[in-house]
């Protein structure tokens, strides 16, 4: 009877999985490469059948959307893979969709080399009466290096344009993570427990970017269904001698070997970066380098940074003084460079005392984007529109907005301002009662700024300034009452 039931509900499944198979070719984003088609019938019936397909030299991933009619005849057709050696994985059928790459697999598969040649796609069909007839359809997608970053959902986790809040920099067991086991013991912290902190944190995505490795991929990939209102963005830190730059986005593997002839130079882990669709992000590019931690300072002297996308300005509490990114990113924002400011709590233990850096999600890295997902996410704060909340709070609020003439900018946006023009710039600010909003870059002397104080929890100011034809940068931040720096804007950038 539970056999009877098992094959009629994954039968109902498949079949109503084939409905919905053009929404999600839609979601893969382009048509897929192979397309499979036939027919089982009662003669298949405790057989297997394998359909074999090439897959070319280069390919990264593999992924197989499958489908088949005969739910009303309680047709069964299970699934696995072979590749060219070996065999890939068997989900039964307990899934109409896989994937298999180099780095990670949907569970009940295999991830590792991705051999050129012929594949099988292996078709088990445990039930089919004598008089049934399968239609079957599998979709299959070859990406190569270079493919866009691909994500762990092929869904947003959700949809609609707002602010949301994350943390861009953290590591579990697959590096250096740890934390106590259930009977007290130090081990390589599990990667479901900084998922748990994660949501406790009440975070929207997250970026868990073990070092160097990319064997924390398959773990998110199994996990990342369960946590289903969390998004989980691939990264990795890819550490060096010379500094620490986390990759966002791509699960292909990048070679960290500075120095090395894999790497000779950063500009080479750069071209590889940018190659396989990344964002790269200098990590707590003012902590000092040496015995205590070795290459977490940036002395990487061949650094393009115009093929830099971000850089930590706030490493866990180091928000201000000497060991914060401030200095480090207003120095390029001067030398005309468009660098996003973010932060990342670089939490290796997620049981750590919650109300505390380097606790998971302090700082917040608060990005506005159109819906929660991977590219959209990424997108966002290749574009700068980010504020950081150095306390990594739930409810504080950082909106900056700026117009000339017609033209209208948010924070990491450029406006055009010839010599002359009036900007009025508008500031909203949350959470910050008894503050005050602070005017910062080489715009900030063009500014008449008026009152600056935060009265309220919900509180709009503005300002404005006079361009002087020339190109600038204008940045707002907030402090409390007591002086701390609690929020940290992104530029907007004046442009003759």
């Amino acid at each position: 009877m539970i056999c009877s039931l098992r094959q009629g509900f994954v039968a109902a499944l498949a079949a109503f999985a084939l409905l919905a198979l053009p929404l999600r070719a839609q979601a893969q984003d382009r048509a897929p490469d192979l397309t499979l088609t036939g027919v089982l019938t009662g003669a298949a019936h405790q057989t297997y059948r394998e359909l074999p397909f090439k897959v070319p030299a280069g390919t990264e991933r593999i992924t197989v959307e499958f489908a088949h009619t005969g739910a009303a005849q309680k047709s069964v057709i299970d699934l696995g893979l072979r590749d060219p050696q070996r065999l890939r994985g068997w989900s039964g059928g307990n899934k109409s969709r896989f994937t298999v790459s180099t780095s990670d697999a949907t569970p009940s598969y295999l991830p590792g080399a991705m051999p050129a040649g012929e594949w099988r796609l292996i078709l088990g069909a445990p039930n089919i009466r004598k008089d049934a007839r399968a239609d079957y359809v599998a979709r299959i997608w070859l990406d190569r290096a270079g493919a866009p970053p691909a994500g762990f959902g092929a869904q947003p986790v959700e949809s609609g344009e707002r602010w949301w809040r994350g943390d861009l920099h953290m590591h579990t067991g697959h590096s250096d993570g740890s934390c106590a086991s259930r009977k007290g013991a130090r081990i390589a912290c599990p990667v479901f427990k900084t998922l748990e902190a994660a949501v406790a944190r009440g975070l929207d995505f997250v970026a868990v970017s073990d070092h160097n490795t990319t064997s924390q991929f398959a773990a998110l990939r199994e996990l990342a269904p369960y946590y289903d209102d969390l998004l989980i963005v691939a990264a990795r830190e890819i550490t060096t001698f010379h500094g620490h730059a986390n990759l966002l986005g791509p699960t292909a593997f990048v070679d960290f070997q500075l120095g090395g002839p894999r790497a000779p130079r950063f500009a080479d882990i750069q071209r590889q970066a940018r190659a396989v669709g990344g964002l790269l992000s200098i990590n707590h590019p003012g902590l000092p380098s040496g015995e205590v931690c070795m290459g977490c300072g940036w002395t990487a002297a061949d650094t393009d940074y115009s093929r830099i996308d971000a850089v930590e300005v706030v490493n866990g509490g180091f928000a201000e003084g000497p060991l914060s990114g401030m200095a480090f990113w207003e120095a390029r924002l001067n030398a005309g460079l468009r660098l996003t400011a973010i932060g990342g709590s670089d939490n290796h233990d997620p049981t750590l005392d919650p109300a505390k850096a380097p606790a998971i999600g302090v700082p917040t890295t608060v990005v506005r984007a159109g819906e929660l997902s991977q590219a959209a996410i990424l997108q966002a704060i290749a574009a700068g529109h980010v504020f950081i909340d150095v306390a990594g709070t739930r409810a504080r609020l950082l909106e900056v907005a700026a117009v000339s003439g017609s033209e209208r900018a948010q924070m990491g946006d450029e406006l055009h301002a010839p010599a002359g023009a009036k900007v009025e710039v508008s500031v909203h600010v949350a959470g910050v009662p008894g503050g005050r909003i602070v005017i910062a870059g080489d715009a900030a002397g063009l500014a008449r700024p008026g009152e600056l104080g935060v009265a309220s929890a919900d509180q709009s100011l503005a300002f404005d300034l006079i361009a002087d034809g020339r190109p600038r940068w204008l940045r707002v931040d907030v402090r409390d009452g007591a002086g701390k720096l609690v929020l940290i804007g992104n530029p907007i950038y004046l442009r003759p």
